[in-house]
């Protein structure tokens, strides 16, 4: 194999010149070499979502490269095997003394963690604690999910994660089941999303299979739920998902929870699934800080290796993309995969020119779900309230505050405002718009009211 290893030393070589430091690292660098036979290299990922990524966007390019290495070689193969990702919480707990070796940990059979990751959903390998920024708006949902991963114990139950889009939400699920399998491979760990837990529901309806479907979530030490908010108004599979989750709490497994909002925001969720959901710890990942997003930039950098970007360039992305770390990152590849591509130092000119649309977004990209929280605070009522199909003026008013606030300073359609504020008709948020415009030229209250409201939300 010794000339085998010395030709795949060489393609990752090309394949690092050619597609740059970042998608390297993200895609290939994983990539490891199983055996050659017959004509046919046999390569494998952790994970079938990166296998699938690096078949659909770098598989020809690699079997080019092999072949030009090899002629002898006309396939190239690529499958899933089951470990924790290199690098991460395994190696720290052996620095640590909190484990012998991990080569030499017993670990699940291959077949029952493939089994749980078909049935639940791949884990990513780059979401760990390793790999996690921690800052104000996040360290509550931090410690609570390092607590549930190091713990043998049920310390609170459920763990429930609740933020915005791209606050970091699924790293921390992520990174609690990368944890638990490195500390305890014996614990059995399913993660999904809860659109996947009524997919997998259905089906067991459909397939008269929901005896194999119910033992098999009441088997796991750990289920994971992901964005909950996705079964509101599904009536029997919130039946479902309550049962499933009863058991498990009865019987001291832990459940991990995450959604866009707490649990008695929740609308659509039965009022007895929200309380027990808000039973155990509740924590608010709130939006990032400027020192956080700054954090995450120089921890990419870092992560990239080779690339060379000024520190006025970080500082300058921290300031002006303010709406999610998913953003923010994909903001810093787009700069480095130009830069690596066109052969240009990265410069803040550069950085400006190529980012225009991004930057234009974000001067001011305020969210629906920001304005209706700042008004239902502002007005103290609950979000479900500002939501709900209440009447009172006490609740319609600032409701259609919400949906003027919304339609001034968003570029959301009426009907999408409408969507977001209970599944309303379009002509709703009309009548409030109009509304609230005409009250304004004659109640010097509410007029102030909004203009208070407009420079919070603008701030």
């Amino acid at each position: 194999m010794s000339e085998i290893e010395a030709q795949w030393g060489r393609v990752q070589g090309r394949l690092r010149s050619e597609f740059g430091d970042a998608a390297y690292n993200s895609w290939l660098k994983p990539l490891s070499l199983q055996a050659v036979e017959s004509g046919k290299v046999c390569m494998a990922v952790p994970t079938r979502f990166m296998r699938d990524w690096v078949q659909s966007h770098y598989m020809d390019r690699i079997r080019d490269l092999w072949q030009a290495e090899n002629p002898k070689l006309r396939e190239v193969e690529i499958s899933v095997r089951a470990s924790v990702p290199n690098g991460s919480d395994e190696v720290v707990a052996h620095k640590n003394g909190a484990g012998s070796n991990p080569q030499d940990m017993p670990r699940p059979s291959e077949s029952a963690r493939s089994s749980d990751d078909e049935f639940g959903a791949p884990l990513d390998p780059r979401f760990t604690f390793n790999n996690f920024v921690v800052g104000k708006s996040n360290e509550l949902g931090y410690a609570a999910a390092r607590r549930v991963a190091e713990s043998a114990t049920v310390h609170f139950n459920p763990l429930f994660l609740h933020g915005g889009v791209g606050l970091g939400k699924t790293h921390l699920m992520h990174a609690i089941a990368w944890h638990i399998r490195q500390r305890d491979p014996g614990r059995r760990v399913i993660y999904m999303s809860a659109e996947k837990f009524m997919y997998q529901f259905i089906s067991a309806l459909r397939y008269k299979d929901t005896m194999a479907f119910k033992q098999r979530f009441r088997a796991v030490d750990v289920l994971m739920i992901d964005d909950v908010q996705f079964i509101a108004n599904k009536n029997s599979t919130q039946e479902e998902f309550f049962h499933t989750f009863n058991a498990l709490i009865d019987h001291h497994r832990q459940v991990v929870i995450s959604a866009d909002r707490s649990p008695s925001d929740l609308e659509g969720i039965e009022e007895r699934i929200r309380s027990r959901l808000g039973w155990g710890l509740v924590a608010d990942i709130h939006p990032t800080d400027y020192e956080l997003r700054l954090g995450i930039l120089q921890q990419k950098v870092e992560a990239l290796g080779d690339a060379e970007v000024p520190q006025e360039v970080l500082e300058f992305l921290a300031r002006r993309i303010t709406s999610n770390v998913r953003e923010l990152e994909g903001a810093m590849n787009r700069i480095v995969a130009h830069a690596t591509l066109i052969g240009r130092p990265i410069t803040l000119e550069m950085t400006q020119d190529v980012l225009q649309d991004l930057l234009r977004a974000n001067d001011r990209r305020l969210t629906i779900d920001e304005i209706q929280r700042r008004v239902a605070e502002y007005y103290n009522l609950r979000l479900s309230d500002l939501l709900s199909a209440r009447r009172a003026r006490t609740v319609a008013r600032p409701r259609q505050v919400a949906m003027y606030l919304a339609k001034q300073l968003t570029t959301r359609s009426l009907p999408e405002i409408g969507r977001k504020f209970g599944g309303r008709d379009h002509t709703t948020v009309m009548h409030a718009v109009k509304r609230i415009e005409e009250l304004m030229c004659s109640d010097a209250s509410l007029e102030e009211d909004i203009a208070h409201l407009r420079r919070l939300l603008e701030v």
